[in-house]
């Protein structure tokens, strides 16, 4: 279809990108139903379908998805590297158990740089439901 940016998980283009250290924007829906767009450091894994995001189980973007509660919150990630772009579309989750924190920060550490300690980290986990790109 023309115009058609819809991508697969298993793209090597995906995978390379992700691979790449590009930031990116979390947005989460407000309270109100407002976008919140923050800008993030993110991993993707093909294999799972799971995007991670790491960060403090204060800041707001945690609060946004704790309070969709365990459905999740719709939400999408997007990069940009000049005319080459991908966005991540799903469902985030809060997850706060050492063992899911920890991924997320192994993987983070790959990507970006190893992340400061911080001991209210939380992860939150996107279960991919459309990529978008242009690769």
């Amino acid at each position: 279809m023309p115009g058609d940016r819809r991508l697969t998980p298993q793209d090597e283009r995906v995978v390379a990108f992700c691979r790449e250290r590009h930031l990116a924007t979390l947005t989460t829906p407000r309270p109100d139903g407002t976008p919140h767009v923050v800008p993030v450091g993110v991993t993707f894994d093909a294999a799972t379908g799971l995007a991670r995001v790491i960060t403090d189980g204060a800041s707001r973007k945690a609060r946004h998805v704790a309070a969709a509660g365990p459905g999740g919150a719709p939400v999408a990630v997007c990069h940009v590297d000049g005319r080459r772009w991908l966005t991540i579309e799903g469902r985030a989750v809060l997850r706060s158990d050492r063992a899911a924190v920890a991924e997320a920060e192994r993987r983070y550490a790959e990507r970006y740089r190893t992340p400061r300690p911080n001991p209210h980290r939380v992860v939150i986990e996107i279960t991919v439901t459309r990529l978008l790109g242009s690769l």
